[in-house]
This record gives structure tokens, sequence and C-alpha cells, in this order.
């Protein structure tokens, strides 16, 4: 059974909402009335289900009362028994809904993201591969009315990308993709394959929250900002401007590189964003590292060296090996239709875990 959270945190959660209410109906300044309105916003679905969830409490205590009351008439009481079941199951759910809207949120998850896919062990085939799972993600994003732009891409001899980097914009993308970071891994029959033999290739995808400047800071001193004429076939524009931008950032050591635009000053501002993306992800990682010895044991995790799933094209499956789920709907994953039964999955399996530790530790 569900363990209802406190009463006195409920409480202290229903006063807060009526503090906020009457301060916002008081005509406050522009800047207290949108923070405000913000921590509204977030609580107004909690405050619902704290209310449900006593009003079904009272519901069964109501129930209960008629039972134990010897005075009562025994249709009254048949008619308790009979509404006691549902009662109960009633009170249990709305005691799940309500621990799980009261779960510790992650501060990166209404985040738009950054999104990392490189081609693996299995030459062309994983840089094939990598543009698959590339137009997997841009169909997903166009579903969710995300917005998806190229930072940076280096292309396959054969085609696919060894490397590509995209922005996707959008409210909520991080906390649908970001527990897609791990090795994607493919096993099919290349084209060029004569003999019918089924290969193995992978692609890495990594998924960080797109940082703003209050998330991380950069000192200027601390970079050291390189341009160069950008790498692209003989004759074009790209090449005659020196427009490429390589960014070192000293203290980490980590260097970004984006030559897509033929601006200087618009791949300089990609980069500082991909630069900053990366550091507030090393940061939330050392954070993550510290909070919990064993991350392998977490869904979404972010252990980029992990093998979470495999897609079988003869077989027409799709298998998460964190979580066992195994979609025979191939096709409608790659499309990006069915890339929600996953996510869901590993969302649901992330909350049971999250519970299981809030009532070990309570």
């Amino acid at each position: 059974m569900s363990i209802a959270p406190p009463s006195d945190r409920l409480n202290a959660i229903l006063a807060r909402h009526d503090i906020i209410m009457a301060t916002l109906n008081a005509g406050p300044d522009p800047e207290t009335f949108v923070a405000l309105s913000r921590e509204l916003a977030e609580l107004d679905g909690v405050v619902g289900a704290i209310r449900a969830y006593r009003t079904m409490e009272d519901n069964l205590q109501g129930l209960q009362a008629m039972l134990d009351d010897p005075s009562m008439d025994s249709e009254m009481r048949s008619l308790a028994e009979e509404e006691l079941p549902q009662a109960r199951e009633d009170l249990e759910k709305a005691a799940q809904d309500l621990r799980l809207m009261l779960l510790p949120k992650d501060e990166a998850d209404e985040k738009s993201a950054i999104l990392e896919i490189r081609a693996g062990t299995g030459g062309d085939e994983a840089a094939l591969f990598a543009g698959d799972l590339l137009r997997m993600y841009t169909r997903y994003a166009d579903l969710k009315g995300w917005k998806v732009e190229i930072v940076s891409e280096s292309e396959g001899t054969a085609g696919g990308y060894k490397e590509v980097v995209a922005e996707i914009k959008g409210r909520g993308v991080f906390a649908r993709l970001k527990f897609e970071s791990g090795v994607h891994r493919v096993q099919r029959v290349p084209d060029t394959e004569t003999q019918g033999r089924i290969h193995t290739s992978a692609a890495t995808v990594a998924v960080l929250p797109e940082a703003e400047d209050v998330d991380i800071v950069i000192n200027d001193a601390d970079l050291k900002i390189d341009t160069m004429r950008a790498q692209g076939a003989g004759g074009q524009h790209v090449n005659k401007t020196e427009s490429a931008i390589r960014i070192t950032h000293i203290p980490s050591g980590m260097v970004v590189f984006v030559q897509d635009e033929r601006s200087q000053h618009k791949n300089r501002a990609r980069a500082m964003a991909l630069l900053r993306a990366r550091l507030y992800d090393a940061e939330r990682t050392a954070k993550d590292a510290a909070r919990a010895a064993d991350r392998k044991a977490q869904v979404g995790s972010g252990d980029r060296s992990e093998r979470i799933r495999t897609y079988n094209f003869p077989q027409g499956r799709v298998t998460d090996h964190r979580i066992n789920l195994t979609l025979y709907k191939l096709e409608e994953v790659m499309v990006g239709n069915a890339l929600d039964e996953l996510i869901d999955a590993l969302v649901t399996e992330h909350q049971a875990a999250q519970l299981a530790a809030q009532d070990q530790a309570a």
C-alpha cells in the first residue's frame, strides 16, 4: 500500500499556496508577480492532488465510521460495506498520484537540450546508423512541436555522420530525452553486404540540458578562442572565410568546435552555448555521483559507455536493456512515432526507483 506523505508537509504546501494567492491578489511589483506566478503554476497540480487525496481519505473514514456505529441500520451498513473496497482503492490511487507529484524535480527537466550523436564501432554502417538516430530524434521533436537546429556535423564517407551535434529547443525537452544517453547498438544487413550477413555497429548518444548564464559562470580569461577556415568541399563559401570557431576552456581542458554557420559571430555563440551545456552537464554529473555511490543501478544514470538499447532490423524489434523492454515496432520507433512507449516506460521505472528509495529512507 502507498505510504501517504506526512500531513504537516501537505499542510505547509497548502499554506504556501494560500500565501501566493493572497500576494498576487494584492498586486505585487512585476518581478514578484512573474516569480510567484511561476511558483503557483508548479503548485496548482500538487494542491489539486492533496485535495483529491483528502477527499478520498474523508470518504473512507466516513464509511468506516458507519460500519463502527452499532446503531446504523442494516441497509446503510450493507451499502457502506459495498462501497468500502472502491473507497480504499481510490485512496490508494490518490496517495500514489500525490507521492509521484511530490518526488524531487530535476531542475533541468524543463530545459531545452543539446543532442550529440557519435558513430562508434562499425565503420560506415555506424555512421549511417548515427544518421538514422538523428532522423528518429528529429521526427520525434517534430511530433512534440520542438525546434531542431544542427550545431555542428562531420559527415560519414558513405553517408550519415561520424559526429553530429544538434540543439533541440522546447519546453521539457530534457525531461523526455535525458534517458537516451548511452550506447545504441544496431543489428542489420548493410546494403553493401552481398552474403546477407547481419552486422553489428553502434553509436553513442549524449543528451545535455541547455545551460543559461545563471546556470554556469564562464570567465573570459579561462577561454582560448581560435578562428579558422571551415572544412568543406573546395570552392564553397564556407572555405573562403575564417568562420569556424574553436573554443578551449583552459581549466577543464574541454574543447568545442563549430563551423556550421557562415557567420563567425553565430558560430561563436553556438560554440559558447555548447561549451556551457557540457560544463553544466559535467557539474551535474559530479553532484549526482556524490549523491549516489552506484549510479549505474539507476535508469537514466547518464553513463555514456553503457549499452542501453539494441535495434534489431531482421527481427523488427527494439530492446531497452535497462528495463528489459522489447517492442516489435522497430519502424514506428525509427520514425519517432513509438519512441514515447520506450520513454514512458523509462520514466515510470525511474519514478518507481525514487519512490522505493524514499520508502527505504522513511
